[in-house]
């Protein structure tokens, strides 16, 4: 499979009033052919930097990033517009023309590319029927939802037939249905046009959704990346578990006894291991939490548990959890 997009020790440097400030602090990362990439961190932690380093719409201060092997800050101008093409980005925002039609949006960069007005024009009504509103064709965008304006923004990006989606908070100002939808088609879209799309969020719900591969950033750090099923069930950083696991607001009842965290997904979430503890082992724990999710069609979960104050008894029931396959950590108290 093919990389489409290499970066190798980027960094990003921003001078203020004479105080630098380091937004991306070297990253490497590549992101594979016909991939749902995620990049997610908490706010100021360098994503939204990022992802404008894979168009070139930042230079980097230092490092590569590469678009199918050419480095991007090695092209001239006309080359650069040439490879922009290729890479299209949709907004939090929406970012139409609020004077032109739903059809005009939509046909606005085929009529940058030269492409004459028939031909835009056919070309922009396919994309409509893609995303599902040929028939808002005529609409101005203040009479559409917030969903049908991300619909034709995506309709628009797709109109010049782009190898990659940047997708930049591009669900943040939706509700959580309209935010279904939107990743529902972008997901659809994946699938049939094979098209390479990453994905920028602060919200975990987003990655689980859609995404195959996630990197996580915290800080202008890469803290961790992988496949999205393996993070959620055992994430290794500090910012990742603070992104898959809630936190927990109970404290343990005895100052002996110890918090764990269980993860667990697949077959092992049909299980009924509590039960399955105290039958075997004759230990108790208390369940202060527990939750389950999707991720990719898989049953993904975690339990907080509070085990007694006996150091035996702590490590019988440790022992049949992980002698079971099961995902343990401490919780931070």
């Amino acid at each position: 499979m093919a990389t489409v997009f290499r970066l190798e020790n980027v960094t990003k440097v921003y001078k203020n009033d004479g105080k630098e400030f380091s937004a991306l602090k070297g990253i490497d990362l590549d992101i594979e052919e016909g991939s749902v990439f995620g990049i997610i961190g908490m706010s100021g932690a360098g994503k939204s930097t990022l992802v404008r380093t894979l168009n070139r719409l930042e230079d980097v201060t230092s490092g590569s990033v590469k678009f199918y092997d050419q480095d991007l800050a090695e092209l001239s101008p006309s080359q650069l517009r040439k490879i922009r093409r290729q890479i299209a980005m949709i907004f939090q925002s929406f970012n139409l023309l609020g004077q032109r039609t739903v059809l005009s949006n939509v046909m606005q960069p085929l009529k940058i590319a030269g492409i004459k007005g028939k031909e835009a024009k056919e070309k922009a009504l396919e994309m409509l029927e893609i995303v599902g509103l040929a028939d808002k064709k005529n609409q101005f965008p203040s009479r559409l939802s917030g969903g049908q304006r991300q619909r034709v923004a995506i309709a628009r990006a797709l109109a010049s037939d782009p190898k990659v989606l940047l997708c930049d908070e591009a669900t943040s100002a939706l509700d959580p249905r309209m935010t279904g939808e939107i990743l529902d088609l972008l997901k659809e879209i994946n699938r049939t046009r094979k098209l390479t799309i990453v994905i920028i969020t602060h919200e975990m719900s987003v990655i689980e959704k859609i995404c195959d591969k996630v990197a996580i950033i915290d800080d202008g750090n890469l803290a961790e990346t992988g496949d999205v099923k393996e993070i959620f069930r055992s994430p290794k950083s500090q910012a990742a578990k603070k992104l898959v696991f809630p936190s927990n607001p109970y404290d343990p009842s005895q100052p002996d006894s110890r918090l764990i965290r269980v993860a667990f997904d697949g077959l092992a979430a049909s299980r009924p291991f509590i039960a399955e503890l105290v039958e075997k082992t004759g230990r108790k724990v208390n369940i202060l939490s527990a939750n389950t999710k999707s991720v990719g069609g898989i049953g993904y979960g975690q339990m907080v548990l509070e085990l007694p104050g006996s150091a035996d008894d702590q490590g019988v029931i440790i022992d049949f959890f992980t002698g079971n396959g099961l995902s343990i950590s401490e919780v931070e108290r």
